[in-house]
């Protein structure tokens, strides 16, 4: 918390579930910014200290609030965005869209298509985001890991060191076991519903709407044009009842995933991005194995020269599923600086500076 005549950057955090949580407590700790509000969606956080919502023992003197009222009523510079965007997409854009009408810069794990916007919404939808952004002074940025750095920063960083690229493949294979957001695995992904039943993320357009972003985003960097964007899936069944963070998964109902969004260039898989998700470490041992046990993520490029780059996140709070939303929201939270100093308008990660992390703290360790 920021001191009376303190230059810290005043900030709200909107949104507490598994990436909110981790990115507030972040905000508290972090000299850099002042905390000034918390909004809510559910009633049982309400009129909780902050600290407390982080599971932390001491407090901050602010208390959470339902909805975007109270936090836009206490003119923060900057609202950390993490309201659950996958099945609110219209409503968490809306949120944004408010919070830029206020003058209020906003970065956030959602509404991803705003990720990189272009080709992956309507075209009214990004000038009623830009326009709100440019007309009160406001920038969005909108980030994570996959879709984020992983499928951005890191490929854009290793193909400006290449003398051509033939193809950029991105990767998240993890073993979600351990992953307690019931929405996201259930409602989303459908693990643990049988498999002729099709989960949301595998409706025809919905990978390439999620991950879309991405594809563009590379695209425009390594200036092509994406063809077309073709979507592929395939399930496979648990072979016993086994237990896992969000319940059972009985027999014979999806409890592992492959899928593929592969932007075509010039008629040829040219960017492609790949999740292999399984809920047991035995199951499909055909498709891609993690680096480390548990999960990694992956970043191969097909050139001159060629690279496999495994970024292996770990934890001294949690496994690999709890590393992966502590660097989103690391990501997201140091990218205030950058986003209230810069220009309005959507910002992407190929106009930011490049982020650093906050102060170094050496200790002990050799």
């Amino acid at each position: 918390m920021g001191d009376v005549g303190d230059p810290a950057i005043r900030v709200a955090v909107v949104g507490t579930g598994n990436a909110g949580r981790l990115a507030l407590a972040q905000v508290i700790a972090d000299p850099r910014f002042d905390l000034v509000a918390v909004g809510v969606h559910s009633p049982e956080k309400v009129g909780l200290d902050a600290a407390t919502i982080t599971g932390a023992a001491d407090t901050t003197g602010v208390v959470a609030t339902e909805g975007l009222d109270a936090v836009i009523a206490a003119s923060p510079q900057c609202v950390v965005y993490c309201a659950m965007g996958d099945t609110r997409p219209i409503e968490a854009t809306a949120d944004v869209v408010r919070l830029l009408s206020a003058g209020i810069h906003v970065v956030g794990s959602a509404p991803g298509p705003l990720q990189y916007p272009w080709g992956a919404m309507p075209p009214k939808a990004i000038d009623k985001v830009a326009t709100a952004a440019l007309d009160h002074d406001a920038a969005v940025f909108i980030t994570g890991v996959d879709p984020g750095f992983v499928s951005d920063l890191i490929p854009l960083a290793f193909s400006g060191t290449c003398q051509h690229v033939e193809q950029i493949r991105c990767m998240e294979i993890a073993d979600y076991a351990t992953y307690d957001g019931t929405e996201v695995m259930v409602d989303v992904m459908g693990f643990g519903a049988p498999l002729d039943q099709t989960p949301m993320l595998f409706l025809p357009g919905i990978l390439g709407l999620a991950w879309g972003t991405s594809l563009h985003q590379i695209a425009a960097a390594m200036d092509v044009t994406i063809d077309e964007i073709v979507e592929r899936h395939e399930s496979e069944p648990a072979p016993e009842d086994f237990e896992v963070a969000t319940g059972t998964i009985a027999k014979g109902t999806r409890a592992a995933v492959r899928f593929e969004i592969i932007g075509m260039v010039d008629g040829k898989p040219g960017i492609v991005i790949e999740h292999v998700t399984r809920l047991r470490g035995d199951l499909r041992p055909d498709w891609a194995q993690p680096a480390q046990p548990g999960g990694c993520y992956r970043v191969e490029i097909t050139g001159e020269p060629s690279y496999r780059i495994d970024i292996c996140p770990t934890s001294r709070k949690g496994d690999h599923n709890h590393a992966a939303i502590v660097a989103a929201a690391g990501r997201i939270v140091n990218a205030i600086p950058a986003v209230v100093a810069g220009p309005a308008g959507i910002r992407t990660t190929l106009d930011l500076p490049l982020i650093s992390g906050p102060r170094l703290t050496p200790t002990a360790l050799t």
